[in-house]
């Protein structure tokens, strides 16, 4: 699959705003809302959804969509989902299973792209954050060259249609495109962006290895208490932004999604209400 291909793009070859739902470092986001959320979100029109395996909402995401499919409202190929390998899953010998894992949950027999969710290796455990006696966090050593030939042959075997990566730097993005023998490259890289982080010497490099940009937190970061300042400003409080969308009759949250379509970014529209959903997919 190629980068064009990668995004789900309007008639004019714009990048259109993917759903994207909670993160394990955001538990207060119930899972029972993306069941019904999801149904709003295909209704609507979105058709690009963003998973991961640690939200551990896979279940919910894919039964909402297969009730749409059944409802004949969308057909599986109508629908771009998205879904991330854990930490835990990453010696070559567990990446399969890890996807085989998401597949069950989701209970479809691909996805339409697949992500190392970080470049960081955690040892392979049932639960997510595996931990010593004193609470630390129990990293392994993994060659993610190793990781990425694995993805590969998840892509052969018609698990995953495209594969790419999240949370890469260049220097770990320039790692997997001079793997010797590399047979695919990531068509994407997933990372926090928005207009307080806007990762354009990021985004200069992956243009220029046509790797197409994708922003989570593209509305503002999701400031888990665990490492984000809770005095730190809200980004769609900023002013300038109110400002400008006062100026173009549109909202803050349009202004920071049309910010990111005008530079060739992906960007992940995350919410659970229908009046948000539709003024974000308006962002055109």
């Amino acid at each position: 699959m190629s980068s064009q291909q990668h995004c789900v793009r309007l008639n004019d070859g714009h990048v259109m705003p993917v759903l994207g739902y909670g993160t394990a470092q955001n538990p207060e986001i119930p899972k029972s809302k993306t069941f019904e959320s999801t149904k709003i979100a295909i209704d609507t029109g979105f058709r690009h959804i963003d998973s991961a395996y640690v939200y551990q909402n896979e279940k919910e995401t894919g039964q909402a969509i297969r009730s749409k499919i059944a409802d004949g409202v969308v057909k599986r190929e109508d629908i771009f989902l998205t879904t991330k390998l854990w930490c835990t899953f990453h010696r070559p010998e567990l990446v399969e299973i890890g996807l085989e894992r998401s597949l069950n949950n989701f209970h479809l027999d691909y996805v339409d792209l697949y992500l190392i969710h970080y470049p960081v290796s955690i040892k392979p455990s049932d639960t997510m954050y595996p931990k010593d006696e004193n609470g630390k966090l129990l990293f392994d050593t993994v060659d993610l060259c190793a990781t990425w030939e694995a993805m590969e042959k998840c892509k052969d075997a018609g698990l995953a249609k495209s594969i790419g990566v999240s949370n890469f730097n260049r220097r770990q993005l320039e790692m997997i495109l001079n793997k010797p023998g590399l047979k695919y490259k990531p068509v994407c890289n997933q990372v926090e962006c928005h207009p307080y982080l806007n990762q354009s010497k990021l985004l200069d490099f992956c243009k220029s290895r046509d790797i197409i940009l994708v922003a989570y937190g593209a509305l503002g970061s999701q400031r888990p208490k665990i490492w984000v300042d809770q005095n730190s400003p809200f980004l769609l409080n900023d002013s300038v932004l109110c400002a400008m969308a006062k100026k173009h009759n549109r909202s803050p949250a349009q202004i920071a999604l049309r910010y990111q379509v005008q530079r060739g970014v992906t960007a992940l529209a995350h919410s659970y209400e229908e009046n948000e959903m539709r003024e974000n997919i308006q962002v055109m």
